[in-house]
């Protein structure tokens, strides 16, 4: 996957958890996946609607009334879902809220290798400097990104990377998410 599509699919709070439990086998009815996400209404059926146009879902044509309709992976979605679903095996509850916030993925992906601030955002073309910054300072709290700051480099330089929790999600990304445009 490319990494403005991954960019793209985690841009939507409840997309990954969505992803990774119909993968697991929950049904693909909204009942069952509001349930299995703990996600609002809302937000859960703007993510469905984001799915299904970035094509990663679809709804499935020959079932369900339509009110109570019934949605399956597209091919694309298949990947995606098995890559969310080793994503949500990793992270422990408590930790899910950091992973559905829209930057975190991405930039733990990015860090797969020890990187610059700049370097980062290089490779994560749209986001901002401010984006980037709260993402990295909200991992650094939970303990999945460290930073070291090169003191003698002049401006002084500081130097991220994932560890813990943040470094398994990071090598796991990292093997399926490529960097070139």
């Amino acid at each position: 996957m490319n990494i403005k599509h991954f960019v793209n699919m985690t841009s939507r709070a409840w997309a990954v958890p969505i992803l990774s439990n119909l993968h697991a086998g929950i049904a693909g009815r909204q009942a069952p996946l509001l349930a299995a996400t703990g996600a609002s209404r809302t937000a859960f059926a703007q993510s469905m609607d984001h799915l299904i146009e970035i094509g990663l879902l679809e709804r499935n044509p020959g079932y369900g009334h339509p009110l109570r309709p019934e949605f399956r992976l597209t091919q694309r979605g298949i990947s995606a879902a098995a890559l969310a679903h080793k994503i949500q095996n990793l992270s422990a509850a408590e930790d899910r809220a950091l992973l559905r916030k829209s930057w975190t993925l991405p930039v733990l992906t990015s860090l797969h290798r020890p990187r610059h601030f700049n370097d980062i955002k290089r490779n994560l073309h749209t986001i901002t400097d401010r984006a980037l910054s709260q993402s990295l300072k909200s991992m650094e709290q939970r303990d999945w990104v460290e930073r070291h700051v090169d003191d003698p480099a002049r401006p002084p330089r500081s130097l991220y990377r994932a560890v813990n929790t943040g470094g398994l999600i990071s090598q796991v990304t990292a093997s399926d998410i490529h960097f070139t445009s």
